[in-house]
């Protein structure tokens, strides 16, 4: 079985201060280029895979035997992966990933938003869980008593992209190191107020009617809002170590922000001018003296995929490949 993910920006969570009941509710849109897993039936659990996505997929394999007594019988290979803890979903992808693997080999039916509760995904935003169900840009409808709803999936331009620029600096959150800020995070319903006007009267109908400059106009000052909720964790609207960039991003894209925790930041931009916008930000970065990686978001509007493969002669090749 072999599953490939998107990876997700997040663009941003609407109340934390949960002041109609339900917390934060989450913004996000599907990338190529997430994970690329095979999971098949081994004589034993044999993982390759880094050390930290190995103790993810461990977690992962464990709760689904709890559950549905699937057992630990499997290879599971992580052939391309999403960079952890940089702001592009790399846990929720994986963890759900896996889980789908387990349960398809094992001809288990289950729903994503099923899968992603028994894995531990979705607590506070439903952004990763939906992108890789679905893709596209989706909106759900914050946390109450279990993975929130969807609420908004529309189909991304697939002429518009994303300029991602990923700095060599300090990771964003972990799970743990996030847990407390979100558990206490209040944010302000005032602010919440101004992020939905700006989603409902702004930034849809600009995906509607397929206009990138409205589109980035509402996208940039939800990101500023958001900021707003989390600048005494942060150091401001956005992470202080990558502001120059931002300030670049504000002059260069149509929209900016800052993808979760960080590092990640990026514009948005017409995939045709990619060439040229990457070349002025390469020129920007070495001037500033910022060592960063660069990268073209391209929009995923579908949603993780699933390839059963011939578990037989995969596994003649497992066993050549070890001779």
């Amino acid at each position: 079985m072999l599953i490939e993910t998107p990876k997700r920006l997040h663009l941003g969570l609407v109340d934390p201060s949960g002041s109609l009941g339900r917390r934060f509710g989450s913004l996000g849109v599907a990338l190529e280029g997430g994970y690329r897993i095979r999971v098949m039936p081994h004589d034993k659990l044999e993982i390759r895979a880094s050390e930290e996505d190995t103790k993810t997929i461990r977690h992962a394999v464990d709760r689904m035997n709890q559950k549905f007594t699937t057992g630990f019988n499997y290879l599971i290979e992580v052939e391309k992966a999403i960079p952890r803890h940089i702001g592009l979903g790399s846990t929720t992808q994986l963890t759900l990933a896996v889980g789908l693997g387990i349960a398809r080999l094992n001809s288990i039916r289950i729903e994503i938003e099923e899968l992603a509760s028994l894995l531990g995904r979705g607590k506070n935003s439903g952004a990763g869980v939906y992108v890789f169900k679905y893709g596209g840009l989706v909106i759900d409808g914050g946390v109450k008593d279990k993975v929130p709803p969807l609420i908004i999936r529309e189909e991304f331009p697939e002429d518009w992209g994303f300029l991602l620029i990923i700095p060599e600096t300090k990771r964003g959150f972990d799970e743990e190191e996030e847990k407390p800020i979100m558990q206490s995070a209040k944010g302000e319903s005032s602010v919440a107020e101004k992020i939905s006007h700006r989603v409902l009267l702004g930034l849809l109908p600009a995906l509607k009617e397929r206009n990138i400059e409205d589109f980035g106009k509402h996208l940039s000052e939800i990101q500023k809002l958001v900021g707003k909720h989390f600048e005494e964790y942060q150091g401001g609207e956005f992470r202080e170590d990558v502001k120059l960039i931002m300030e670049f991003l504000s002059e260069n894209a149509y929209g900016y922000g800052q993808s979760s925790w960080g590092p990640t930041v990026y514009g948005l931009i017409k995939r045709g001018e990619y060439g040229s916008i990457k070349a002025k930000a390469h020129d920007f970065l070495k001037e500033h003296g910022i060592k960063a990686e660069l990268e073209l978001g391209i929009p995923r509007n579908r949603g993780a995929t699933t390839v059963e493969e011939n578990t037989y002669i995969l596994r003649l090749i497992n066993k050549v490949a070890q001779k």
